[in-house]
Parts: structure tokens; sequence; C-alpha cells
């Protein structure tokens, strides 16, 4: 694939939902997209839905094998030669209880949306730092702020990608990297039919607050607006939103409006 000049994107998790609404909004974008999942065939429905498929360039990745990113690092660097901004999208979901969860399952829930996380973004960031710029745009949750039942393993995840990149931004902000905290509330992508349940497997099933949720494309709208301004955080949803600032000031009372709440 022949190298340009044009701004890179990295965009995991981009077989469906958001991550593949980004890549083919980037992409009108004129941006040079790199598209990244473990379903490669699902990548290239993705490919073939950008209005310029030739600047998109199909990568598989495995979350849950970290010691395999610091070669798909290099690979990623043939496509265009570099990478500007890196969208960590992939990740589970979860509903279940934790009484009831297999410990495998806080493991899988950590190894995928925390660990694999980490470890891509700390194969990238030599790059970044040699070429004196990077973004890294990190799709966490609302639950990364703070909790609901049936989410604990997810919501534990998530609240550690918080704490990981606040440093990040601390230590790198002399290298010009930067750090975006994605945090979408309820989204209408497959989320909630491919969350985890207590043994492991799949929910299949979607539920109503999903399928309610803010368009994915409204979405999207509102990430890349707050990559292109350096938004520390943003929160994207709707009345789920007050959510973060109950916590902040009246937890008792957000832990009273969640256990009233019908969300499962």
């Amino acid at each position: 694939m022949q190298k340009n000049t044009n701004r890179v994107v990295w965009i995991t998790g981009a077989s469906s939902g958001i991550g593949k609404a980004l890549a083919i909004a980037y992409n009108k974008l004129e941006y040079a997209v790199i598209i990244s999942a473990r379903n490669t065939k699902a990548l290239e429905e993705t490919k073939t839905a950008c209005k310029s498929s030739a600047a998109v360039a199909v990568l598989a990745l495995d979350l849950k094998q970290p010691s395999a990113m610091e070669n798909t690092v290099q690979k990623a660097l043939t496509f265009f030669g570099k990478i500007d901004i890196l969208i960590n999208n992939a990740g589970l979901s979860q509903r279940s209880l934790i009484l009831e969860t297999d410990l495998k399952v806080f493991k899988e829930l950590m190894d995928v949306n925390y660990l694999g996380t980490i470890a891509l973004t700390k194969a990238l960031l030599p790059h970044f730092i040699k070429q004196g710029y990077g973004h890294y745009a990190v799709v966490t949750s609302l639950m990364g702020k703070f909790g609901s039942p049936y989410r604990s393993g997810y919501c534990a995840a998530k609240h550690g990608l918080h704490g990981f990149f606040d440093v990040l931004r601390m230590e790198h902000a002399k290298d010009q990297i930067y750090v975006t905290m994605i945090c979408p509330g309820f989204v209408q992508t497959n989320v909630a039919k491919n969350a985890l349940t207590a043994d492991g497997s799949p929910q299949i099933t979607d539920d109503t607050a999903t399928q309610n949720g803010l368009p994915v494309t409204r979405c999207v709208q509102k990430i890349i607006k707050a990559i292109k301004v350096k938004k520390f955080e943003t929160y994207i949803g709707r009345k789920e939103v007050f959510g973060v600032y109950l916590k902040r000031w009246f937890p008792k009372l957000l832990h009273q409006f969640v256990l009233r709440s019908t969300v499962k």
C-alpha cells in the first residue's frame, strides 16, 4: 500500500458499531484509516462501506494477545508510514450479577478492556514520542465514571482505563501526546447482545435502554469533535450523562436513582 502524508487514524473494534461508524466518518474526512478487530471478514465489510476504500487498511487484532502488540504496531506503520491518532474502541460488556459470575468472566473483561488496551497503547507509545506528536482516544463508558448492577467487571475495567490514561497524559504532555477519554452512555449498537453473561456466553438479546439509545452516527459526530479539540473527557448520551455529576456531588442520591432504575 502506497504511503502518503495524510492524517492517519487507527481504530480498534472497527468491525461493527461505533468503531465501524468512526472508520466510515474519518474516511469521509479524508483521513487514512487503519481498522482492526478479530473478525477480518467484518473488517472487509467496513472497508467496502467506506467512500475511499483505497485509503483503508485492514489489520487483524486480538486484544487477548498482548505479546503480539509490538509486531502489530510495526505492521500498522507499514501501511501509511505513521499513525497520528489511535482510537482504542474495542471491548466487551457484561450483564451478570457478581454472586453468579465465574471468575474467568472477570478475567476476560480485564484482559480485553484493560490489559489489551494498555498493551497496544504502550507498543505505540515509542512511535508517538519519536514523531513528536500523538493522540490516544479511548472509548470507555459512563460506567468508567460510576457503577451499575450487572456490570461489575465491566465497570472495574473501564474505571482502570481512566486511571491509567490520566497518568499517561501527565507523563507525556512534554512529548505533545494527548489523551481524550470518551464516555458513551446508551448507544444503538450490539453491545448488549455481545455482553458476557455469568458463564462467559454472550447475552444475545438486546435491551430497551440500548435500543432507545443515541443513534450511532450522532455519537460518532460527538467523538470526532471531542478528539479534534483535544478534550480531556467527553460524556455522550441522554439523561444517563447526569450520573457523572450526581456521582461527583451527590453520590448517595445517584445510588438511590440507580437502584430504582429498571435498566439491566
